[in-house]
């Protein structure tokens, strides 16, 4: 199933073990060997942009981890509107973490209904190497002041935060099939990359 936006959300990435542990080896291989149309389902649950996983898909293989977040950087940075408001479009919130109270949704729906009425498009932001504790203190003080930029600036900081999760993701989707190449469940080394949104 395609994602779509839904109003009122803001795109909130789930807050996994962060990003230190780098993906094995075997998970870079399996991204460079795996058939295109597999690996490009994968780039899009990372970014939902095709042009962006067109491209990362079609410079395989990568030598090494860094050179492909390196190409993931490049391919976001050359993004035109469109690719980006694209991949806007495709950005919903996952579920946040547990215990937050009903006043927090309410201030967090109103802000973000603020900031899509004034900038047309879901709020991202990357919440990487941030506690669980601290998301949604952290969401709601980083729209309410991003609601003060201007159209421009704002439209340059997104496209920077969904560089960002673009990456993070990735790492963790790397992560995933390294994960089932070594597992103990006779996954064999050249198993395909996770396909699973993050």
């Amino acid at each position: 199933m395609t994602p779509t936006h839904l109003p009122g959300r803001v795109a909130i990435p789930s807050l996994p073990e962060q990003t230190r542990t780098p993906p094995s080896p075997n998970a870079l291989e399996s991204f460079n060997t795996a058939p295109a149309g597999e690996i490009r389902r994968t780039l899009l649950t990372c970014l939902r942009s095709p042009r962006w996983a067109d491209r990362i898909a079609g410079h395989r293989p990568y030598p090494d981890v860094d050179s492909l977040l390196a190409a993931s950087d490049e391919a976001a940075y050359d993004l035109a509107p469109a690719d980006l408001a694209e991949a806007l479009a495709g950005e919903t919130l996952p579920v946040l973490p547990e215990g937050i109270y009903g006043a927090a949704h309410t201030a967090l729906n109103a802000a973000n209904a603020a900031y899509e009425a004034k900038f047309g498009h879901a709020f991202v932001i990357c919440l990487d190497d941030l506690p669980p504790a601290e998301a949604l203190d952290h969401v709601l003080h980083a729209i309410r002041s991003r609601l003060a930029n201007d159209p421009d600036d704002e439209r340059v900081l997104t496209a920077d935060e969904l560089r960002r999760l673009a990456k993070g993701r990735l790492v963790r989707a790397l992560r995933g099939a390294g994960n089932r190449a070594t597992s103990h469940n006779g996954a064999a080394h050249g198993n395909k990359p996770d396909i699973s949104p993050q």
